[in-house]
This record gives structure tokens, sequence and C-alpha cells, in this order.
């Protein structure tokens, strides 16, 4: 019988990486994104493919500190952080801090002693380190649905 742990790992890595049985993870969704798509904002008042992956990037981030036992309260500016200049460079850069991000969330999950799953890892917050383990593959795909509908609003736009 499979570890919880790898159980865990495996569903960080489908909804970030792929082979998900729901459809399309968070670099699927990313796939053919440029610069300038990820920083347009088609939908007034939605966010843009860029803000959400900063997002996504904090919420890596709150979770990493936690499992860290770090007891730092989180600034709502690593929620939703400001954003580089809309280069290309800067794109590639906030793409692969993500994915690193991902990685090193996968190994904490392989890592993480099954013993403590119950027990809260973020202070203040209701949750334990396994609903934050799970709860981050349900974040993954609740943004990666709005990446594919604002690349739809991208590629429709009327100019």
């Amino acid at each position: 019988m499979r570890s919880v742990s790898s159980l865990l790992e495996e569903q960080l890595r489908r909804s970030f990486a792929g082979d998900a049985w729901h459809g399309p993870s968070v670099r699927e969704a990313l796939d053919g994104v440029t610069a300038s798509d990820a920083s347009s904002r088609p939908i007034a008042g939605a966010h843009t493919i860029w803000e959400l992956v900063a997002h996504l990037g904090g919420t890596y981030r709150l979770v990493l500190c936690g499992l860290d036992r770090n007891t730092t309260p989180s600034a709502p500016l690593e929620d939703w952080p400001p954003l580089p200049d809309a280069t290309s460079e800067n794109w590639a850069a906030a793409s692969d801090e993500l994915r690193a991000l991902n990685e090193r969330l996968r190994s904490a999950a392989l890592e993480f002693p099954e013993e403590r799953l119950d027990e809260q890892i973020i202070a203040d917050s209701p949750y334990t380190a396994f609903t934050h383990f799970i709860g981050i593959t349900q974040h993954d795909l609740y943004h990666a649905g709005q990446i594919v509908l604002l690349k739809k609003a991208i590629a429709h736009r009327v100019v």
C-alpha cells in the first residue's frame, strides 16, 4: 500500500504538471501564454494570468513557511504580490519560480511525517497539514480553470 505522503505528492504533481483526470493542470493551462497574454486584462475586474501565477506562488510560500514552522503571519502583499514589468524575461522567471515552488512543496509532502498530518501548521489557521496539502491541489485547479477562461477571452478579443 502506498503512503499517504506519496499520494499527496502525486496529487500535487497532477494538479500542477499534468495527467489530472478532470482536465488541464496549471502548467497545461499556461502552455503558450506569452508575457503579453499574461499581463493583459481581457475581462474587466478579473485578475490577469500573471496575477494568478503570482498568487499561486504566494500560496505555495505560505504553506512552505508553515511546514518550516515559520510562524510569521503572511502579509496581504504576499498573497497578491505586485508584478514586475511585463517582459518575456520576467514572465519566464515567474513561470520558473512557480514550477520550483511546486517541486519544493511536492518534496516537502514526501518528507512530511505522516503522524503530523493532523496537526495545524499555520498559526491562526483551523486547517491541518493534510488539508493544506490537498487544498493546494484544489486551489491550483480552481485557478487553472480561470487561466483557461482568460486565454479564451484573449483569443476571442476584438481589437
